[in-house]
């Protein structure tokens, strides 16, 4: 192809998206690993080699089968999916645990390796089964949120969804196969480690729920001060992307001319030639770049506007670059508003802070924006306060003097094609370029088309033959025109649109803002007024199509939770454990300076199946200690105790698998908000819940600590 160009006409390299997908793929690919690989260790160093190693075996079993399920649905490897497999990591553990812990507890109570296995199968299958529908439950406002951020994030619902099902299908198949093969049965004398911190968590509990109200009145303060203190998160949409992109728009005034344009882009190539930090560029006069990044912001060609793409070494030369580059904009272009932002993660949203004001008269909306525009200006953490549109441009109006032109002869077509083919050209004839055939336009010179003397002078032909001065059938005077006019449903909108100050969250100006704006807007007339757009109005947007399904996933979890329960009491117990988890996210996001956005909301709506799944096999276990005739109270105590350890385990494999994602910047929040509530509603599952079960239906401590049996399996109707 080179060869075949012209000579002047070279291609030069402006994106190349192929280097951009290995890259990123393959930093998450070693994500993966490395989550994998941390799981698998924590499985055998926790559980030992032989049970670790029916768990490990477990995991690349389920990929295994979660891959070409996703190929078979058209899901390709990329950010999301790859994400999407790390969080599922985690989940893909749980059953297997769960498998593994009572085929040993089986195993060390004297039963064969068979019936361990078949014991196993036939009081874990189902409610594995439905924990795993709640959890999958949980992340339906992500499979199905109609907004154009939902588009990025439905895999994670896919791909979840594929691994909690086939996990489930792996434990209750071949982790028992593997188990009868692998495991053995324990030494009689079990370790001292496991002993004594069950020991620990056994006392600890008692005394829980001894004082079982204290218990609940700790844990719902919690709840209450993580409510108060989640105003103190920051709020965010999408973070930026981790590409070394720079987008530089220029936008001159808007009545400059394409040529001047074109000097400032050759002014701003000269600012990136040869600077260290930029590997390459492409700058386009008249437009902005095409879309060669999904979440592109594209721009409509204006002569007034130019956008460049630049391409720094790596994203610390990228940060670099930003800074340089605002001050040179500053310095060199103080009549444009320029604006260096890399590219972002999410639909695109353009000036992160925007004000639409709308009205019918386009002076008074003019004056509002103003107004407005110095409200946004107070805010410390505003910058480059501007317009969509705001200049008039200076115009000569020409009136034509109807009478006297009719008494020569004239129309107002005529003149104005005399006018047309003086000032714009008229063609005249066309030259066939190769297979292009190009018109050639006949108009008068630039002095005679640009000077006011000489359009005065004008001569107008008449039908008779003879020619007249234009001024002396017109007039001249001069005006002002807005050369662009911005509507929103055919009414005139002007937007006042700012930047943020590095560190700052376009949430945290709008909110910062909202008394001001409100005050003005209350004070405007009744044809008029201000809304909010940019990353707030795009944030809402998303939030709402994601609540709005919100719905669907409750009716899904608790109809799946009544199936398994058959209870309404113990439906209660399960629920009342799922919104406390937001102690831990709260604490987490704050203590590790995250942003609460888009994709960590979803992370908490995922949480709140993960955590019921938790409390379905806790409640399951309660009611299977009752049927062996153990007496209520310390049914609850045995359960809480043979239940901590694959609890614990699942939660903390999830918590350290996600330290591979937890810093990167999509994924970081999300992680950070999924491990710090994962933990805190882990503990709180394994303590609340107990003492909020003998709370709730009123149970005594025996007088004799001790498991009592009952003379016969029966269970409670308490239970």
């Amino acid at each position: 192809m080179r060869a075949d160009l012209p000579i002047g006409i070279e291609p030069v390299l402006v994106a190349d998206q192929p280097f951009v997908v290995d890259h990123a793929v393959r930093d998450f690919t070693t994500s993966l690993w490395q989550a994998i690989a941390i799981i698998m260790a924590v499985s055998l160093v926790t559980l030992g080699l032989r049970p670790g190693a029916v768990i490990a075996l477990s995991i690349p079993l389920t990929l295994a089968l979660v891959l070409p399920v996703m190929e078979f649905t058209a899901i390709d490897l990329q950010r999301i999916s790859l994400g999407a497999l790390i969080i599922a990591l985690g989940l893909l553990v749980d059953d297997a645990m769960t498998t593994v812990d009572v085929m040993t507890s089986r195993l060390a109570a004297g039963d064969s390796k068979e019936e361990a296995a078949t014991f196993a199968y036939r009081t874990l299958a189902l409610p594995m089964l439905t924990g795993s529908f709640v959890t999958a439950a949980g992340f339906i406002p992500i499979g199905f949120a109609r907004s154009s951020a939902g588009e990025y994030t439905f895999s994670i619902f896919a791909v979840v969804s594929y691994a909690l099902l086939l996990s489930w299908f792996v434990a209750v198949v071949f982790a028992p196969l593997l188990g009868v093969v692998i495991l053995t049965k324990p030494k009689a004398k079990p370790s001292d480690k496991p002993g004594a911190i069950l020991g620990y968590f056994r006392g600890f509990l008692v005394g829980a729920m001894r004082v079982r109200w204290v218990t609940i009145g700790a844990t719902l303060g919690c709840f209450v001060v993580a409510i108060l203190a989640s105003p103190l998160v920051p709020r965010q949409f999408f973070p930026p992307s981790d590409r070394p992109d720079l987008l530089v728009d220029l936008t001159l005034p808007q009545n400059a001319s394409i040529y001047a344009s074109e000097a400032a882009a050759e002014k701003l190539d000269g600012l990136l030639k040869g600077d260290p930090d930029v590997e390459r560029w492409s700058t386009y006069v008249g437009r902005g770049a095409i879309r060669f990044y999904l979440p592109l912001d594209v721009q409509l060609p204006n002569d007034f506007f130019t956008q460049a793409v630049v391409i720094a070494k790596d994203v610390a030369a990228r940060e670099r670059l930003r800074r340089k580059l605002e001050t040179a904009l500053a310095e060199n272009f103080p009549s444009a508003v320029s604006r260096v932002s890399p590219l972002g993660l999410g639909p695109p949203v353009g000036w992160p802070v925007q004000y639409r004001v709308s009205g019918p008269d386009l002076g008074e909306v003019r004056d509002i924006a103003l107004q407005l525009a110095q409200i946004v200006a107070t805010d410390p953490g505003s910058r480059q306060v501007n317009f969509d549109w705001m200049e008039p441009s200076r115009m000569v109006r020409i009136r034509i003097d109807q009478d006297q032109a009719r008494l020569l002869g004239l129309s107002s077509q005529a003149i104005a094609a005399v006018m047309n083919s003086v000032v714009t050209g008229t063609p005249v004839t066309q030259v066939r370029d190769g297979i292009y055939l190009v018109d050639v336009l006949t108009r008068a010179t630039d002095e005679e088309r640009l000077s006011l003397a000489t359009l005065r002078s004008l001569q107008i032909p008449l039908p008779n033959g003879r020619t007249v001065p234009l001024s002396q059938i017109a007039s001249f005077d001069f005006a002002q025109e807005y050369p662009l006019i911005w509507r929103r449903d055919r009414v005139p909108t002007l937007t006042v649109q700012a930047d943020v100050v590095p560190g700052v969250l376009p949430e945290s100006v709008v909110d910062g803002l909202a008394p001001a704006v409100a005050k003005l807007s209350a004070s405007l007339p009744a044809s008029y007024r201000i809304a909010v757009g940019g990353t707030v109005e795009e944030s809402q947007k998303s939030k709402a199509s994601v609540f709005a399904v919100v719905p669907l996933m409750l009716f899904a979890m608790i109809t799946f939770l009544m199936i398994q329960l058959q209870s309404f009491n113990r439906l209660f117990l399960v629920l009342s454990v799922v919104p406390m988890g937001l102690v831990g996210i709260v604490a987490a996001l704050l203590l590790f300076r995250q942003p609460l956005g888009f994709v960590a909301i979803l992370g908490i709506l995922s949480l709140l199946g993960m955590i019921a799944r938790n409390a379905v096999i806790l409640i399951e276990q309660i009611d299977f200690e009752l049927a062996r005739g153990i007496d209520p109270w310390n049914a609850v105590i045995e359960a809480s105790v043979s239940r901590f350890r694959p609890i614990m385990l699942t939660a903390v494999s999830t918590v350290l698998g996600l330290i591979p994602i937890a810093v990167t910047i999509f994924w970081g929040p999300m992680a950070i908000a999924v491990m710090g509530g994962l933990l805190v509603a882990t503990v709180l599952t394994l303590i609340f819940l107990p003492a909020l079960y003998v709370a709730w239906f009123r149970l005594k401590e025996p007088a004799a600590i001790g498991r009592t049996v009952l003379p016969g399996p029966t269970a409670p109707d308490a239970a």
